[in-house]
């Protein structure tokens, strides 16, 4: 398999605040041209519905040898860019369409000290074998447009190891030499920037199927280090390689052993002091570490110093081992022998930063007088009074111009400070949310109610900053499973997802205060799923799926989750959709034999309506067109998109919709009799976000090659207040809504 293959042109990285969108130059791979059935794009404004964070940032890279410029990545969320006149994170790889979803998670940044313009990234999300290669992104302006080189091998940005070091490098002493280090094909070398790539056959070290291969490289001078997470806790073990000419590699002698120096996750050169300092753990994290230590190596006379600022392993407050790996590290360019590290999956007594001013002989827990303020991002008090200092610390970074100026990412954040006690927030702009579930409200304070992996649901109840309630609570979920309205009932909302204290809850406000279920079925704590409630909220209707895919018998509720009855003629594992006028009416799509389902007496019994329908890809998605009665929609990927008007008797298949991923609805064009219909998938030739407001007779695309956001196939729903709008679910750029400019 070859490194790499030729390069080619992309274009315009847009901004999530861009306003009136303008035609973009071609992009090989990705159709413009209007499909047969589609007008032109209109002129559309892309704008985040602000949440501030919520995914793991597993990398902060401050520019050398410019003030005020870095660079973040994420697990799979993509890239940014950091301005500090404007405070603001800028989204550098929204370009990236569904065709490349696997491209959104980021490896590693790489910036050249003596081109300040110059950017590169290494994308590739998975190694399995159903993910597609990786690919490198290289800029000369600051990643507003892009070179790319697609390369023959795969990267894993979303998996263990993804919050060690850099692996991408630009060689100190040629600017047109980069490095790269692979997780299971070794290290790769370009001598062209990046535009091909070729295996080192020099490196020693072999790579296994299931290692982590190269964790870092880092320049020491002119001397390259690589770490290497292959090794197995052995004296023998070499998990540290360097090169002084850019040829020979060899194994750094006298290097730390033993299980708590085991997997090297990072590692800063103080360039003042001549020393490398490395953090290790017993396990590549962010979770499974339970050991780890901080050396550093003299790069002069090659003699190593143990400088651990507290070991794992003693009693934390709790009463419980205080285990925990080390992670990231950072040294302060102005003030030789100043190093910050982190500890890294520290449960009971909470991770936090160490901070030295004597090369490592004593520290100070930055946290023990650290006050947080997170008024801006109110979820991340996750429901208790007062928020944690953070968890999954492996990104940190030491501002080279403001020694006070730290910023370290948790799984959730990116925590600022000027002054090493005020800490908040230094977020705005970045949004990484993986989300679920939407819904726009027709009446009431929020025009949006979101369902999200990892924090649950939100109640936004402006556009623009994140919800004042944080995450909805009484009870608290990490991802929301279900989120539904009551159609004639809009203040009644239900809501289930994964949580310590219950499953299921419901709101009587609109979804701004909540109470749990009173019971709930016992398989809920195992494999809560999709909930909907009928038009006047009288009945609910619950799906059971376990995360391994196991489905079991949906049940009902008609006393507002007080008792619940099993509902044996439901197909298992679907999604139960609730008919927005008729109150008795329940409808489910099989989709393993292709058959609708069908209830009338509010969801006691269901019987099979039509059949032969496509089957077979879980990539369905069965909507009811608001306010009227068996109006539905079957959105499926790969056979288009199908129509009801007789309550699932009968479907007809839409003429010219070639792949429907999810469909939603909102507020009628003027003089337009039915609700302007939302669609992500393709039209004709032409992939995207469309819109029709003729009952899918025509359509137009209403995002363009700039606002693409990877995969965006789980929910869409128009606003049915605001002819227009509409709010888009991405799988790790969070909330994106867009409205006529």
């Amino acid at each position: 398999m070859p490194a790499s293959t030729p390069s080619r042109r992309v274009v315009l990285a847009g901004t999530a605040a861009t306003a009136a969108l303008t035609a973009v130059p071609f992009v090989p791979g990705q159709a413009l041209a209007a499909a047969s059935t589609a007008t032109t794009t209109p002129a559309y404004r892309w704008r985040n519905a602000v949440i501030g964070g919520t995914g793991f940032v597993t990398g902060v890279l401050f520019h050398p040898a410019v003030r005020g410029l870095a660079y973040a990545r994420t697990d799979i969320g993509g890239a940014y860019r950091w301005d500090d006149r404007t405070a603001l994170w800028t989204p550098l790889t929204d370009h990236l369409g569904s065709d490349d979803w696997n491209l959104l998670g980021v490896e590693a940044i790489a910036v050249d000290p003596a081109h300040p313009d110059r950017v590169y990234l290494a994308l590739g999300t998975y190694t399995q074998s159903w993910a597609g290669n990786g690919a490198i992104l290289r800029s000369d302006d600051r990643g507003a447009t892009w070179t790319r080189t697609d390369l023959g091998v795969k990267l894993g940005a979303n998996e263990d190891g993804r919050g060690t070091g850099e692996r991408l490098l630009v060689d100190p002493r040629d600017s047109n030499t980069l490095w790269l280090g692979t997780r299971h094909d070794g290290l790769l070398k370009s001598t062209d920037r990046g535009a091909t790539w070729a295996a080192v056959t020099g490196f020693p070290a072999s790579p296994s199927a299931t290692g982590q291969g190269v964790t870092f490289l880092v320049a020491a001078g002119r001397t390259l280090y690589a770490g290497w997470g292959d090794g197995d806790g052995t004296a023998g073990a070499k998990n540290l390689y360097r090169t002084a000419d850019g040829t020979t590699w060899e194994a750094v002698p006298g290097r730390p052993s033993g299980t708590a120096a085991e997997v090297p996750i990072r590692a800063a050169f103080d360039r003042g002091t001549g020393h490398l300092y490395v953090t290790y753990a017993n396990a590549p994290g962010p979770n499974g570490q339970s050991d780890g230590s901080v050396h550093k190596l003299c790069t002069l006379n090659g003699k190593w110093t143990e400088v651990t600022p507290v070991k794992p392993g003693g009693t934390a407050a709790d009463g419980s081992a205080d285990t925990f790996g080390y992670g990231g590290v950072a040294v302060d360019a102005r003030h030789p022998g100043t190093v910050v590290v982190s500890t890294n999956n520290r449960w009971a007594d909470v991770d936090t930063l160490y901070r030295t001013t004597d090369g490592g002989r004593t520290w100070i827990s930055l946290k023990d007088t650290a006050v947080l303020d997170v008024s801006e991002t109110p979820y991340l008090k996750w429901g208790q009074a007062k928020p944690k200092f953070g968890w999954w610390i492996q990104a940190l970074a030491l501002d080279p111009y403001d020694s006070r100026h730290i910023v370290y990412g948790t799984g959730a954040t990116l925590y600022g400070t000027r002054d090493l006690k005020n800490w908040a927030p230094q977020i705005r702009g970045l949004e990484e949310t993986a989300v679920r579930l939407l819904i726009s409200p027709p009446v009431g304070e929020a025009h949006l109610i979101s369902g999200c992996g990892d924090i649950g649901v939100m109640y936004h109840e402006s556009l623009t900053a994140s919800p004042s309630r944080g995450m909805a609570s009484n009870p608290v979920f990490g991802s929301a499973m279900g989120l539904a309205q009551a159609a004639a009932r809009p203040a009644y909302v239900v809501r289930t997802g994964w949580g310590d204290h219950g499953n299921g809850a419901y709101s009587n406000d609109g979804g701004q205060t909540w109470a749990p279920f009173t019971a709930q079925p016992s398989i809920a704590k195992d494999a809560p799923g999709p909930i909907a409630t009928n038009a006047d909220g009288s009945v609910l209707l619950w799906v059971f799926v376990h995360s391994d895919g196991t489905k079991f018998p949906a049940y009902r509720s008609a006393d507002n989750g007080v008792t619940w009855s099993e509902v044996t003629s439901f197909p298992k594992g679907a999604t139960p959709v609730a008919d927005p006028a008729d109150p008795t009416l329940f409808y489910a799509y099989d989709t393993e034999t292709g058959t609708l389902y069908a209830s009338t007496d509010s969801g006691r019994t269901f019987t099979a309506r039509a059949t032969g329908l496509p089957s077979g890809d879980s990539q369905f998605k069965l909507v009811a067109s608001p306010g009227r009665s068996g109006d539905l929609w079957l959105s499926a990927k790969w056979e288009g998109l199908h129509r009801s008007t007789d309550g699932g008797a009968s479907f007809s298949k839409t003429v010219g919709v070639a792949a429907s991923e999810c469909l939603g609805f909102g507020r009628a064009a003027d003089g337009a009799d039915h609700p302007a219909i939302y669609l992500v998938g393709r039209i004709g030739t032409v992939t995207g976000v469309h819109r029709s407001d003729d009952e899918a007779k025509t359509w137009v695309r209403i995002n363009d090659d700039q606002h693409q956001w990877g995969w965006i196939g789980t929910a869409v729903t128009g606003d049915p207040r605001v002819y227009g709008r509409v709010y888009l679910a991405t799988n790790g750029r969070g909330i994106q809504y867009g409205e006529p400019s």
